[in-house]
């Protein structure tokens, strides 16, 4: 049976990785709402995909709050939420500072946190939703030079699986996907500030046994099946997609 139409809200949406989650959400015929902190992009993705663009800002109550309700308003309530908004750099623990672990927090566990908050009364008022959360094997198993980081998406996880356990009566999962690797353009500026993160990654994508890095259109295969009917029994769920690299 064909996935119902639902109208799906994708944090970071312009992004390398959000923007591949926007095209095959599309493609799976749900009305899709790119949300991202660069709104011109926003726009810009959503043009291409048939959908909403709107700017949000997953550290601001207030941003999260008017995206939501303008995406409601305009598409419907939200059956669907991915958050794929992230953001990270690669530092030895002792040399990261109170700004940036803020930052990284604020991003990349808060800002998820934030946006279900707002989403999930939707999801419970139809009586069915589909949370997927963009973690990280950083947060699975560890990863150098990402203390910070891995401790955020580490959380995400934790978050992600009593959000399965509280809202199940209701019809909502939450799951999580966790990218090894991943060519974006976040990874790419991560590599041209840091010779040591670019050693680090070139040793990864050696280790890794399908033999190369992932791709945005990795990912979004599993975003899109934890976001369909066919996963209406799959809940509190850690799936990593990482080539191998990391198992168990």
């Amino acid at each position: 049976m064909p996935t119902a139409r639902r109208t799906a809200l994708v944090t970071g949406g312009a992004g390398g990785m959000g923007r591949e989650i926007c095209r095959t959400l599309a493609a799976s015929a749900h009305d899709v709402a790119v949300a991202d902190l660069d709104g011109d992009a926003a726009l810009a993705v959503a043009d291409e995909v048939g959908g909403l663009g709107v700017r949000l800002d997953v550290t601001d109550e207030d941003s999260v709050g008017e995206a939501v309700a303008t995406v409601s308003g305009t598409c419907g309530p939200i059956g669907i939420c991915v958050n794929a908004a992230g953001w990270d750099r690669f530092l030895p623990f002792l040399d990261t500072d109170s700004a940036f672990c803020e930052r990284v927090l604020a991003v990349n566990l808060a800002g998820p946190m934030r946006v279900c908050r707002y989403v999930l009364p939707h999801m419970v008022d139809l009586r069915w939703g589909r949370i997927v959360n963009i973690a990280s094997d950083a947060g699975r198993v560890g990863s150098s030079l990402e203390a910070v980081y891995s401790g955020a998406k580490g959380g995400l996880i934790a978050f992600t699986k009593t959000i399965a356990r509280e809202f199940a009566r209701h019809g909502v999962t939450a799951n999580s996907v966790c990218p090894g690797v991943t060519d974006t353009p976040l990874l790419d500026a991560i590599k041209d500030e840091n010779p040591a993160a670019a050693r680090v990654l070139a040793a990864v994508e050696r280790s890794t046994p399908l033999g190369r890095i992932g791709l945005p259109q990795d990912i979004a295969p599993a975003v899109d099946f934890l976001c369909s009917d066919a996963a209406g029994f799959v809940t509190g769920q850690t799936l990593s997609v990482s080539g191998g690299l990391t198992m168990a």
